[in-house]
């Protein structure tokens, strides 16, 4: 994979409002992010980008109604069977950050596997955030040892992120990629995730690379 890649994380929200600003039900939503997804991943690698990661389920999410987070684990289920495929053929490798312990059945052993059969992608590696916390992950590599200094920190929690995604107009980085993100760009636009498309995207980038990124130094690194 060329290291030399942007990482770009996106924190994919408006699903519900975006339903329920046609009257339709919040599972609606979240289908049609589904889809942005899907179009987001195609057209990552021809804009630079060579790690993506999407959050698509938080540890407070579980505070939603049970009829939403059965759907929501229902599409997730879904979108393994679906694209595990596409991203073979694509050259998108797949993995998951987050707890894992918690996921209905059968869910984590598809996650194994989609990400067993993908890890030879090189175009892409899409990293998806589910019951994950930023805190959380953060505490679990402090549990666990080793960690002594930000690098030992960081080849836990995994890559620097450089620019941050978040849609629906909302401005807040809700518990996500808190170590990774702390030199990241934030770039916040106002479709709700299920408009979100390729033009947003390069647009995102391009206001990214307009940018001086000094990483505390008074020139740019």
């Amino acid at each position: 994979m060329n290291q030399s890649g942007l990482h770009v994380a996106i924190i994919m929200d408006g699903n519900g409002r975006w339903a329920q600003s046609r009257n339709w039900p919040r599972a609606a939503g979240h289908r049609a992010g589904m889809e942005a997804l899907r179009r987001t991943v195609e057209a990552a690698p021809k804009l630079g980008i060579t790690t993506l990661t999407v959050y698509a389920f938080s540890s407070d999410n579980w505070k939603r109604p049970a009829g939403e987070v059965r759907a929501l684990m229902a599409l997730f289920r879904n979108y393994i069977r679906r694209e595990t495929a596409k991203c073979i053929r694509n050259g998108v490798r797949v993995s998951l950050i987050g707890r894992r312990d918690r996921l209905p059945l059968p869910l984590p052993a598809m996650v194994d596997e989609m990400e067993t059969e993908t890890r030879q992608g090189r175009m892409l590696h899409l990293r998806l955030a589910v019951d994950y916390s930023g805190r959380d992950a953060i505490l679990a590599a402090v549990r666990e040892g080793n960690v002594g200094n930000r690098e030992e920190m960081s080849a836990r929690l995994g890559p620097d992120v450089d620019l941050v995604i978040r849609t629906s107009g909302e401005q807040r980085v809700s518990d996500f990629l808190i170590w990774e993100s702390a030199y990241a760009e934030f770039h916040f636009c106002s479709p709700h995730w299920p408009d979100f498309g390729a033009a947003d995207l390069a647009l995102a980038l391009e206001d990214f690379r307009r940018r001086n990124r000094r990483f505390g130094a008074t020139t740019a690194a």
